[in-house]
């Protein structure tokens, strides 16, 4: 037997192999930071960040490559905090140089947004960090920046940041992975920045509008969705000037000048603010000045203290503006919601109910009109089902606490009634809104006829489970609403079930002529097979003395529920088990003793 070999095994060898290849990667990694931040101090040659670039590019082990951007991110602060990327004053060779380092920066942000969508959770979390982290540096440069006219007010490196935002809603495509946002990167993008910096969620929004404005669905098709799901999640947008102290930038926590009132612009021949930069004015013109028509909340207010013009404000003065944050938030919503009813019907509709479910308490309340999404909303009623109820909950909100005059709401209402809506599982949802939008003591009689008696007709052909909501719901009607006595109490002996004056086709539920006749449905349910239902029904042959029912009490019942409510019911009486069949003298029987009987007669002997 041949000796065994002290030399390592092949897979041993290249094991050994590629550790050495990663460790003099990470020691070629760690020289060239080393010889670059030398190269800054000394104004010597800068050619090594080329080389390290190329190695980010080119590396495809993950602790490499994370150990590669956070060495670029060191270099660049040490760049920036030396004016070496934004300075404009200066020689021509420091020109050329200044615009050579600017191409290696936006490499490396773009590098780092593909990195968002990466496979590795370390790398797409730490790119998002360096990212931010970035826009710090940049803003702080760029407000200090020698020679430039800004250098006398903070400012935002708005560039930089529409990369990340570009990142964060469009999701390009990456060396290693493509897809929708990543929830690790929305939540961490969330809490710990958008839901925290004043500024931050400012730009957020505004850069966001224009996205969604400037990229057609057919290139990017998840933009409005992860928009959707960062804006849904939102849920510190401030509600009074004194909650916007939290920035980003630190420079943006010195108080801005006083904007100047309408009255004193009124006075002013000059139609600017003299602090508004020309960057300013590009940017925000436009958008700002259709947002300026006051809401009828704020009309008091406004006479009291004039205010300015939001489209006057400069960046600073907007960021301690509430109004222009309720403007850029109104603006990225009314960007949002027609792309996220321009893709397929079946996503239209999965996102047209998540933003329906926090429509009306995180997003009408901080909207400058809220009848701005009215047009959205009513279209939205189309879908039918699940869809359909959110919007007209959505819509009822619209006229009850926003003024909205909206005719044809109770006639949309009134066709959702249909059989196919006792056996879906929004039924709960809709009596619970249904008895919500019928509780006002001033709607006519005839319209809320319609609805009991088109819900007494579906009665007859609807599970239980659905018919022990129907009565306690019409109950609580009859007995708000006294002038609908008569349609149980109807004993006119020209009246007839056959010929009953209630036209079931009609779509407008004021002229079905319902009052005219009566809750006969809910007569007939006395006789239901299910004790449940038919102890129930007798409710309308007592005095109405009762106090109204608890409507969610019997939302959640379902044949499930309703079975285990009849198993465990204690007997009161034992039933008896055992009893003599009496003689069925109508079965056939052969007369003549001792004859063969025939097999039916021989079937129905029990004993």
């Amino acid at each position: 037997m041949a000796p065994r070999s002290s030399l390592p095994s092949s897979s041993k060898k290249r094991k050994h192999a590629g550790s050495s290849d990663e460790e003099k990667l990470l020691a070629k990694i760690t020289t060239l930071e080393a010889r670059l931040i030398d190269a800054v101090t000394s104004k010597s040659s800068l050619n090594p960040l080329a080389d390290l670039l190329d190695v980010a590019y080119n590396t495809l082990e993950a602790q490499a490559l994370s150990k590669t951007i956070w060495a670029l991110y060191r270099v660049f602060v040490v760049v920036i905090s030396n004016d070496l990327l934004l300075n404009i004053v200066g020689s021509e060779e420091s020109k050329v140089v200044r615009i050579w380092l600017q191409e290696k920066l936006n490499s490396y942000v773009k590098l780092l947004v593909g990195l968002m969508k990466d496979d590795d959770g370390t790398l797409k979390t730490s790119a998002l960090k360096i990212l931010l982290s970035l826009q710090k540096h940049l803003s702080t440069s760029v407000s200090k920046a020698p020679g430039s006219s800004n250098a006398a007010r903070p400012q935002f490196h708005t560039s930089h940041f529409r990369q990340i935002v570009y990142g964060l809603l469009l999701c390009p495509a990456s060396p290693r992975s493509v897809g929708k946002l990543d929830p690790d990167v929305r939540d961490l993008f969330m809490e710990s920045w958008l839901s925290e910096y004043d500024d931050l969620r400012w730009f957020f929004l505004r850069e966001s509008a224009g996205l969604l404005s400037t990229y057609s669905r057919n290139q990017y098709p998840h933009a409005a969705e992860n928009l959707l799901s960062l804006l849904e999640k939102l849920t510190t947008f401030p509600t009074e000037a004194s909650e916007l102290n939290k920035w980003w930038v630190e420079e943006f926590a010195a108080r801005p000048p006083k904007p100047k009132t309408r009255s004193a612009e009124d006075e002013d021949d000059v139609g600017e603010d003299p602090d508004a930069s020309p960057d300013d004015a590009d940017t925000a013109d436009d958008w700002r000045k259709f947002f300026d028509e006051p809401s009828e909340k704020d009309l008091k207010s406004e006479q009291k203290a004039p205010s300015a013009r939001l489209h006057k404000l400069t960046i600073h003065q907007s960021l301690y503006s509430l109004s222009s944050h309720k403007a850029i938030f109104t603006r990225a919503w009314l960007a949002l919601l027609p792309a996220i009813s321009a893709g397929p019907m079946e996503d239209t509709k999965t996102l047209a109910t998540r933003v329906l479910n926090v429509m009306h308490r995180g997003v009408m309340p901080h909207l400058t009109r809220a009848v701005l999404v009215m047009d959205w909303v009513a279209s939205c009623v189309d879908y039918g089902g699940t869809v359909g109820l959110l919007a007209l909950n959505a819509l009822f909100i619209l006229m009850k606490e926003y003024n909205l005059d909206y005719p044809s709401f109770y006639t949309r209402l009134y066709s959702f009634l249909d059989r196919n809506l006792f056996h879906l599982k929004h039924r709960a949802r809709f009596f619970r809104m249904t008895e919500l939008f019928l509780s006002s003591t001033h709607l006519p009689v005839s319209l809320l006829a319609s609805f009991v008696k088109r819900l007494a007709q579906l009665s007859l052909h609807a599970p239980p489970a659905a018919i022990v909501m129907i009565i306690p719901f019409t109950y609580n009607i009859l007995k708000r609403h006294p002038a609908l006595m008569v349609m149980i109490h109807r004993i006119d002996e020209t009246y007839e079930a056959t010929n009953d004056p209630f036209n079931a086709s009609e779509p407008n539920p004021t002229l079905t002529n319902a009052l005219d006749s009566s809750l006969w449905e809910l007569h007939t349910q006395k006789s239901h097979y299910h004790a449940a239902v038919s102890t129930l029904a007798r409710i309308f042959e007592e005095a109405f003395t009762k106090p109204n029912y608890t409507l969610e009490d019997f939302l959640d019942h379902t044949y499930s529920t309703m079975y285990e409510t009849e198993a465990r019911r204690r007997i009161k009486k034992e039933p008896a088990f055992a009893f003599d069949l009496p003689q069925r003298t109508w079965l056939p029987s052969n007369t003549n003793e001792g004859a063969e009987e025939d097999h039916i007669t021989s079937l129905w002997k029990f004993s």
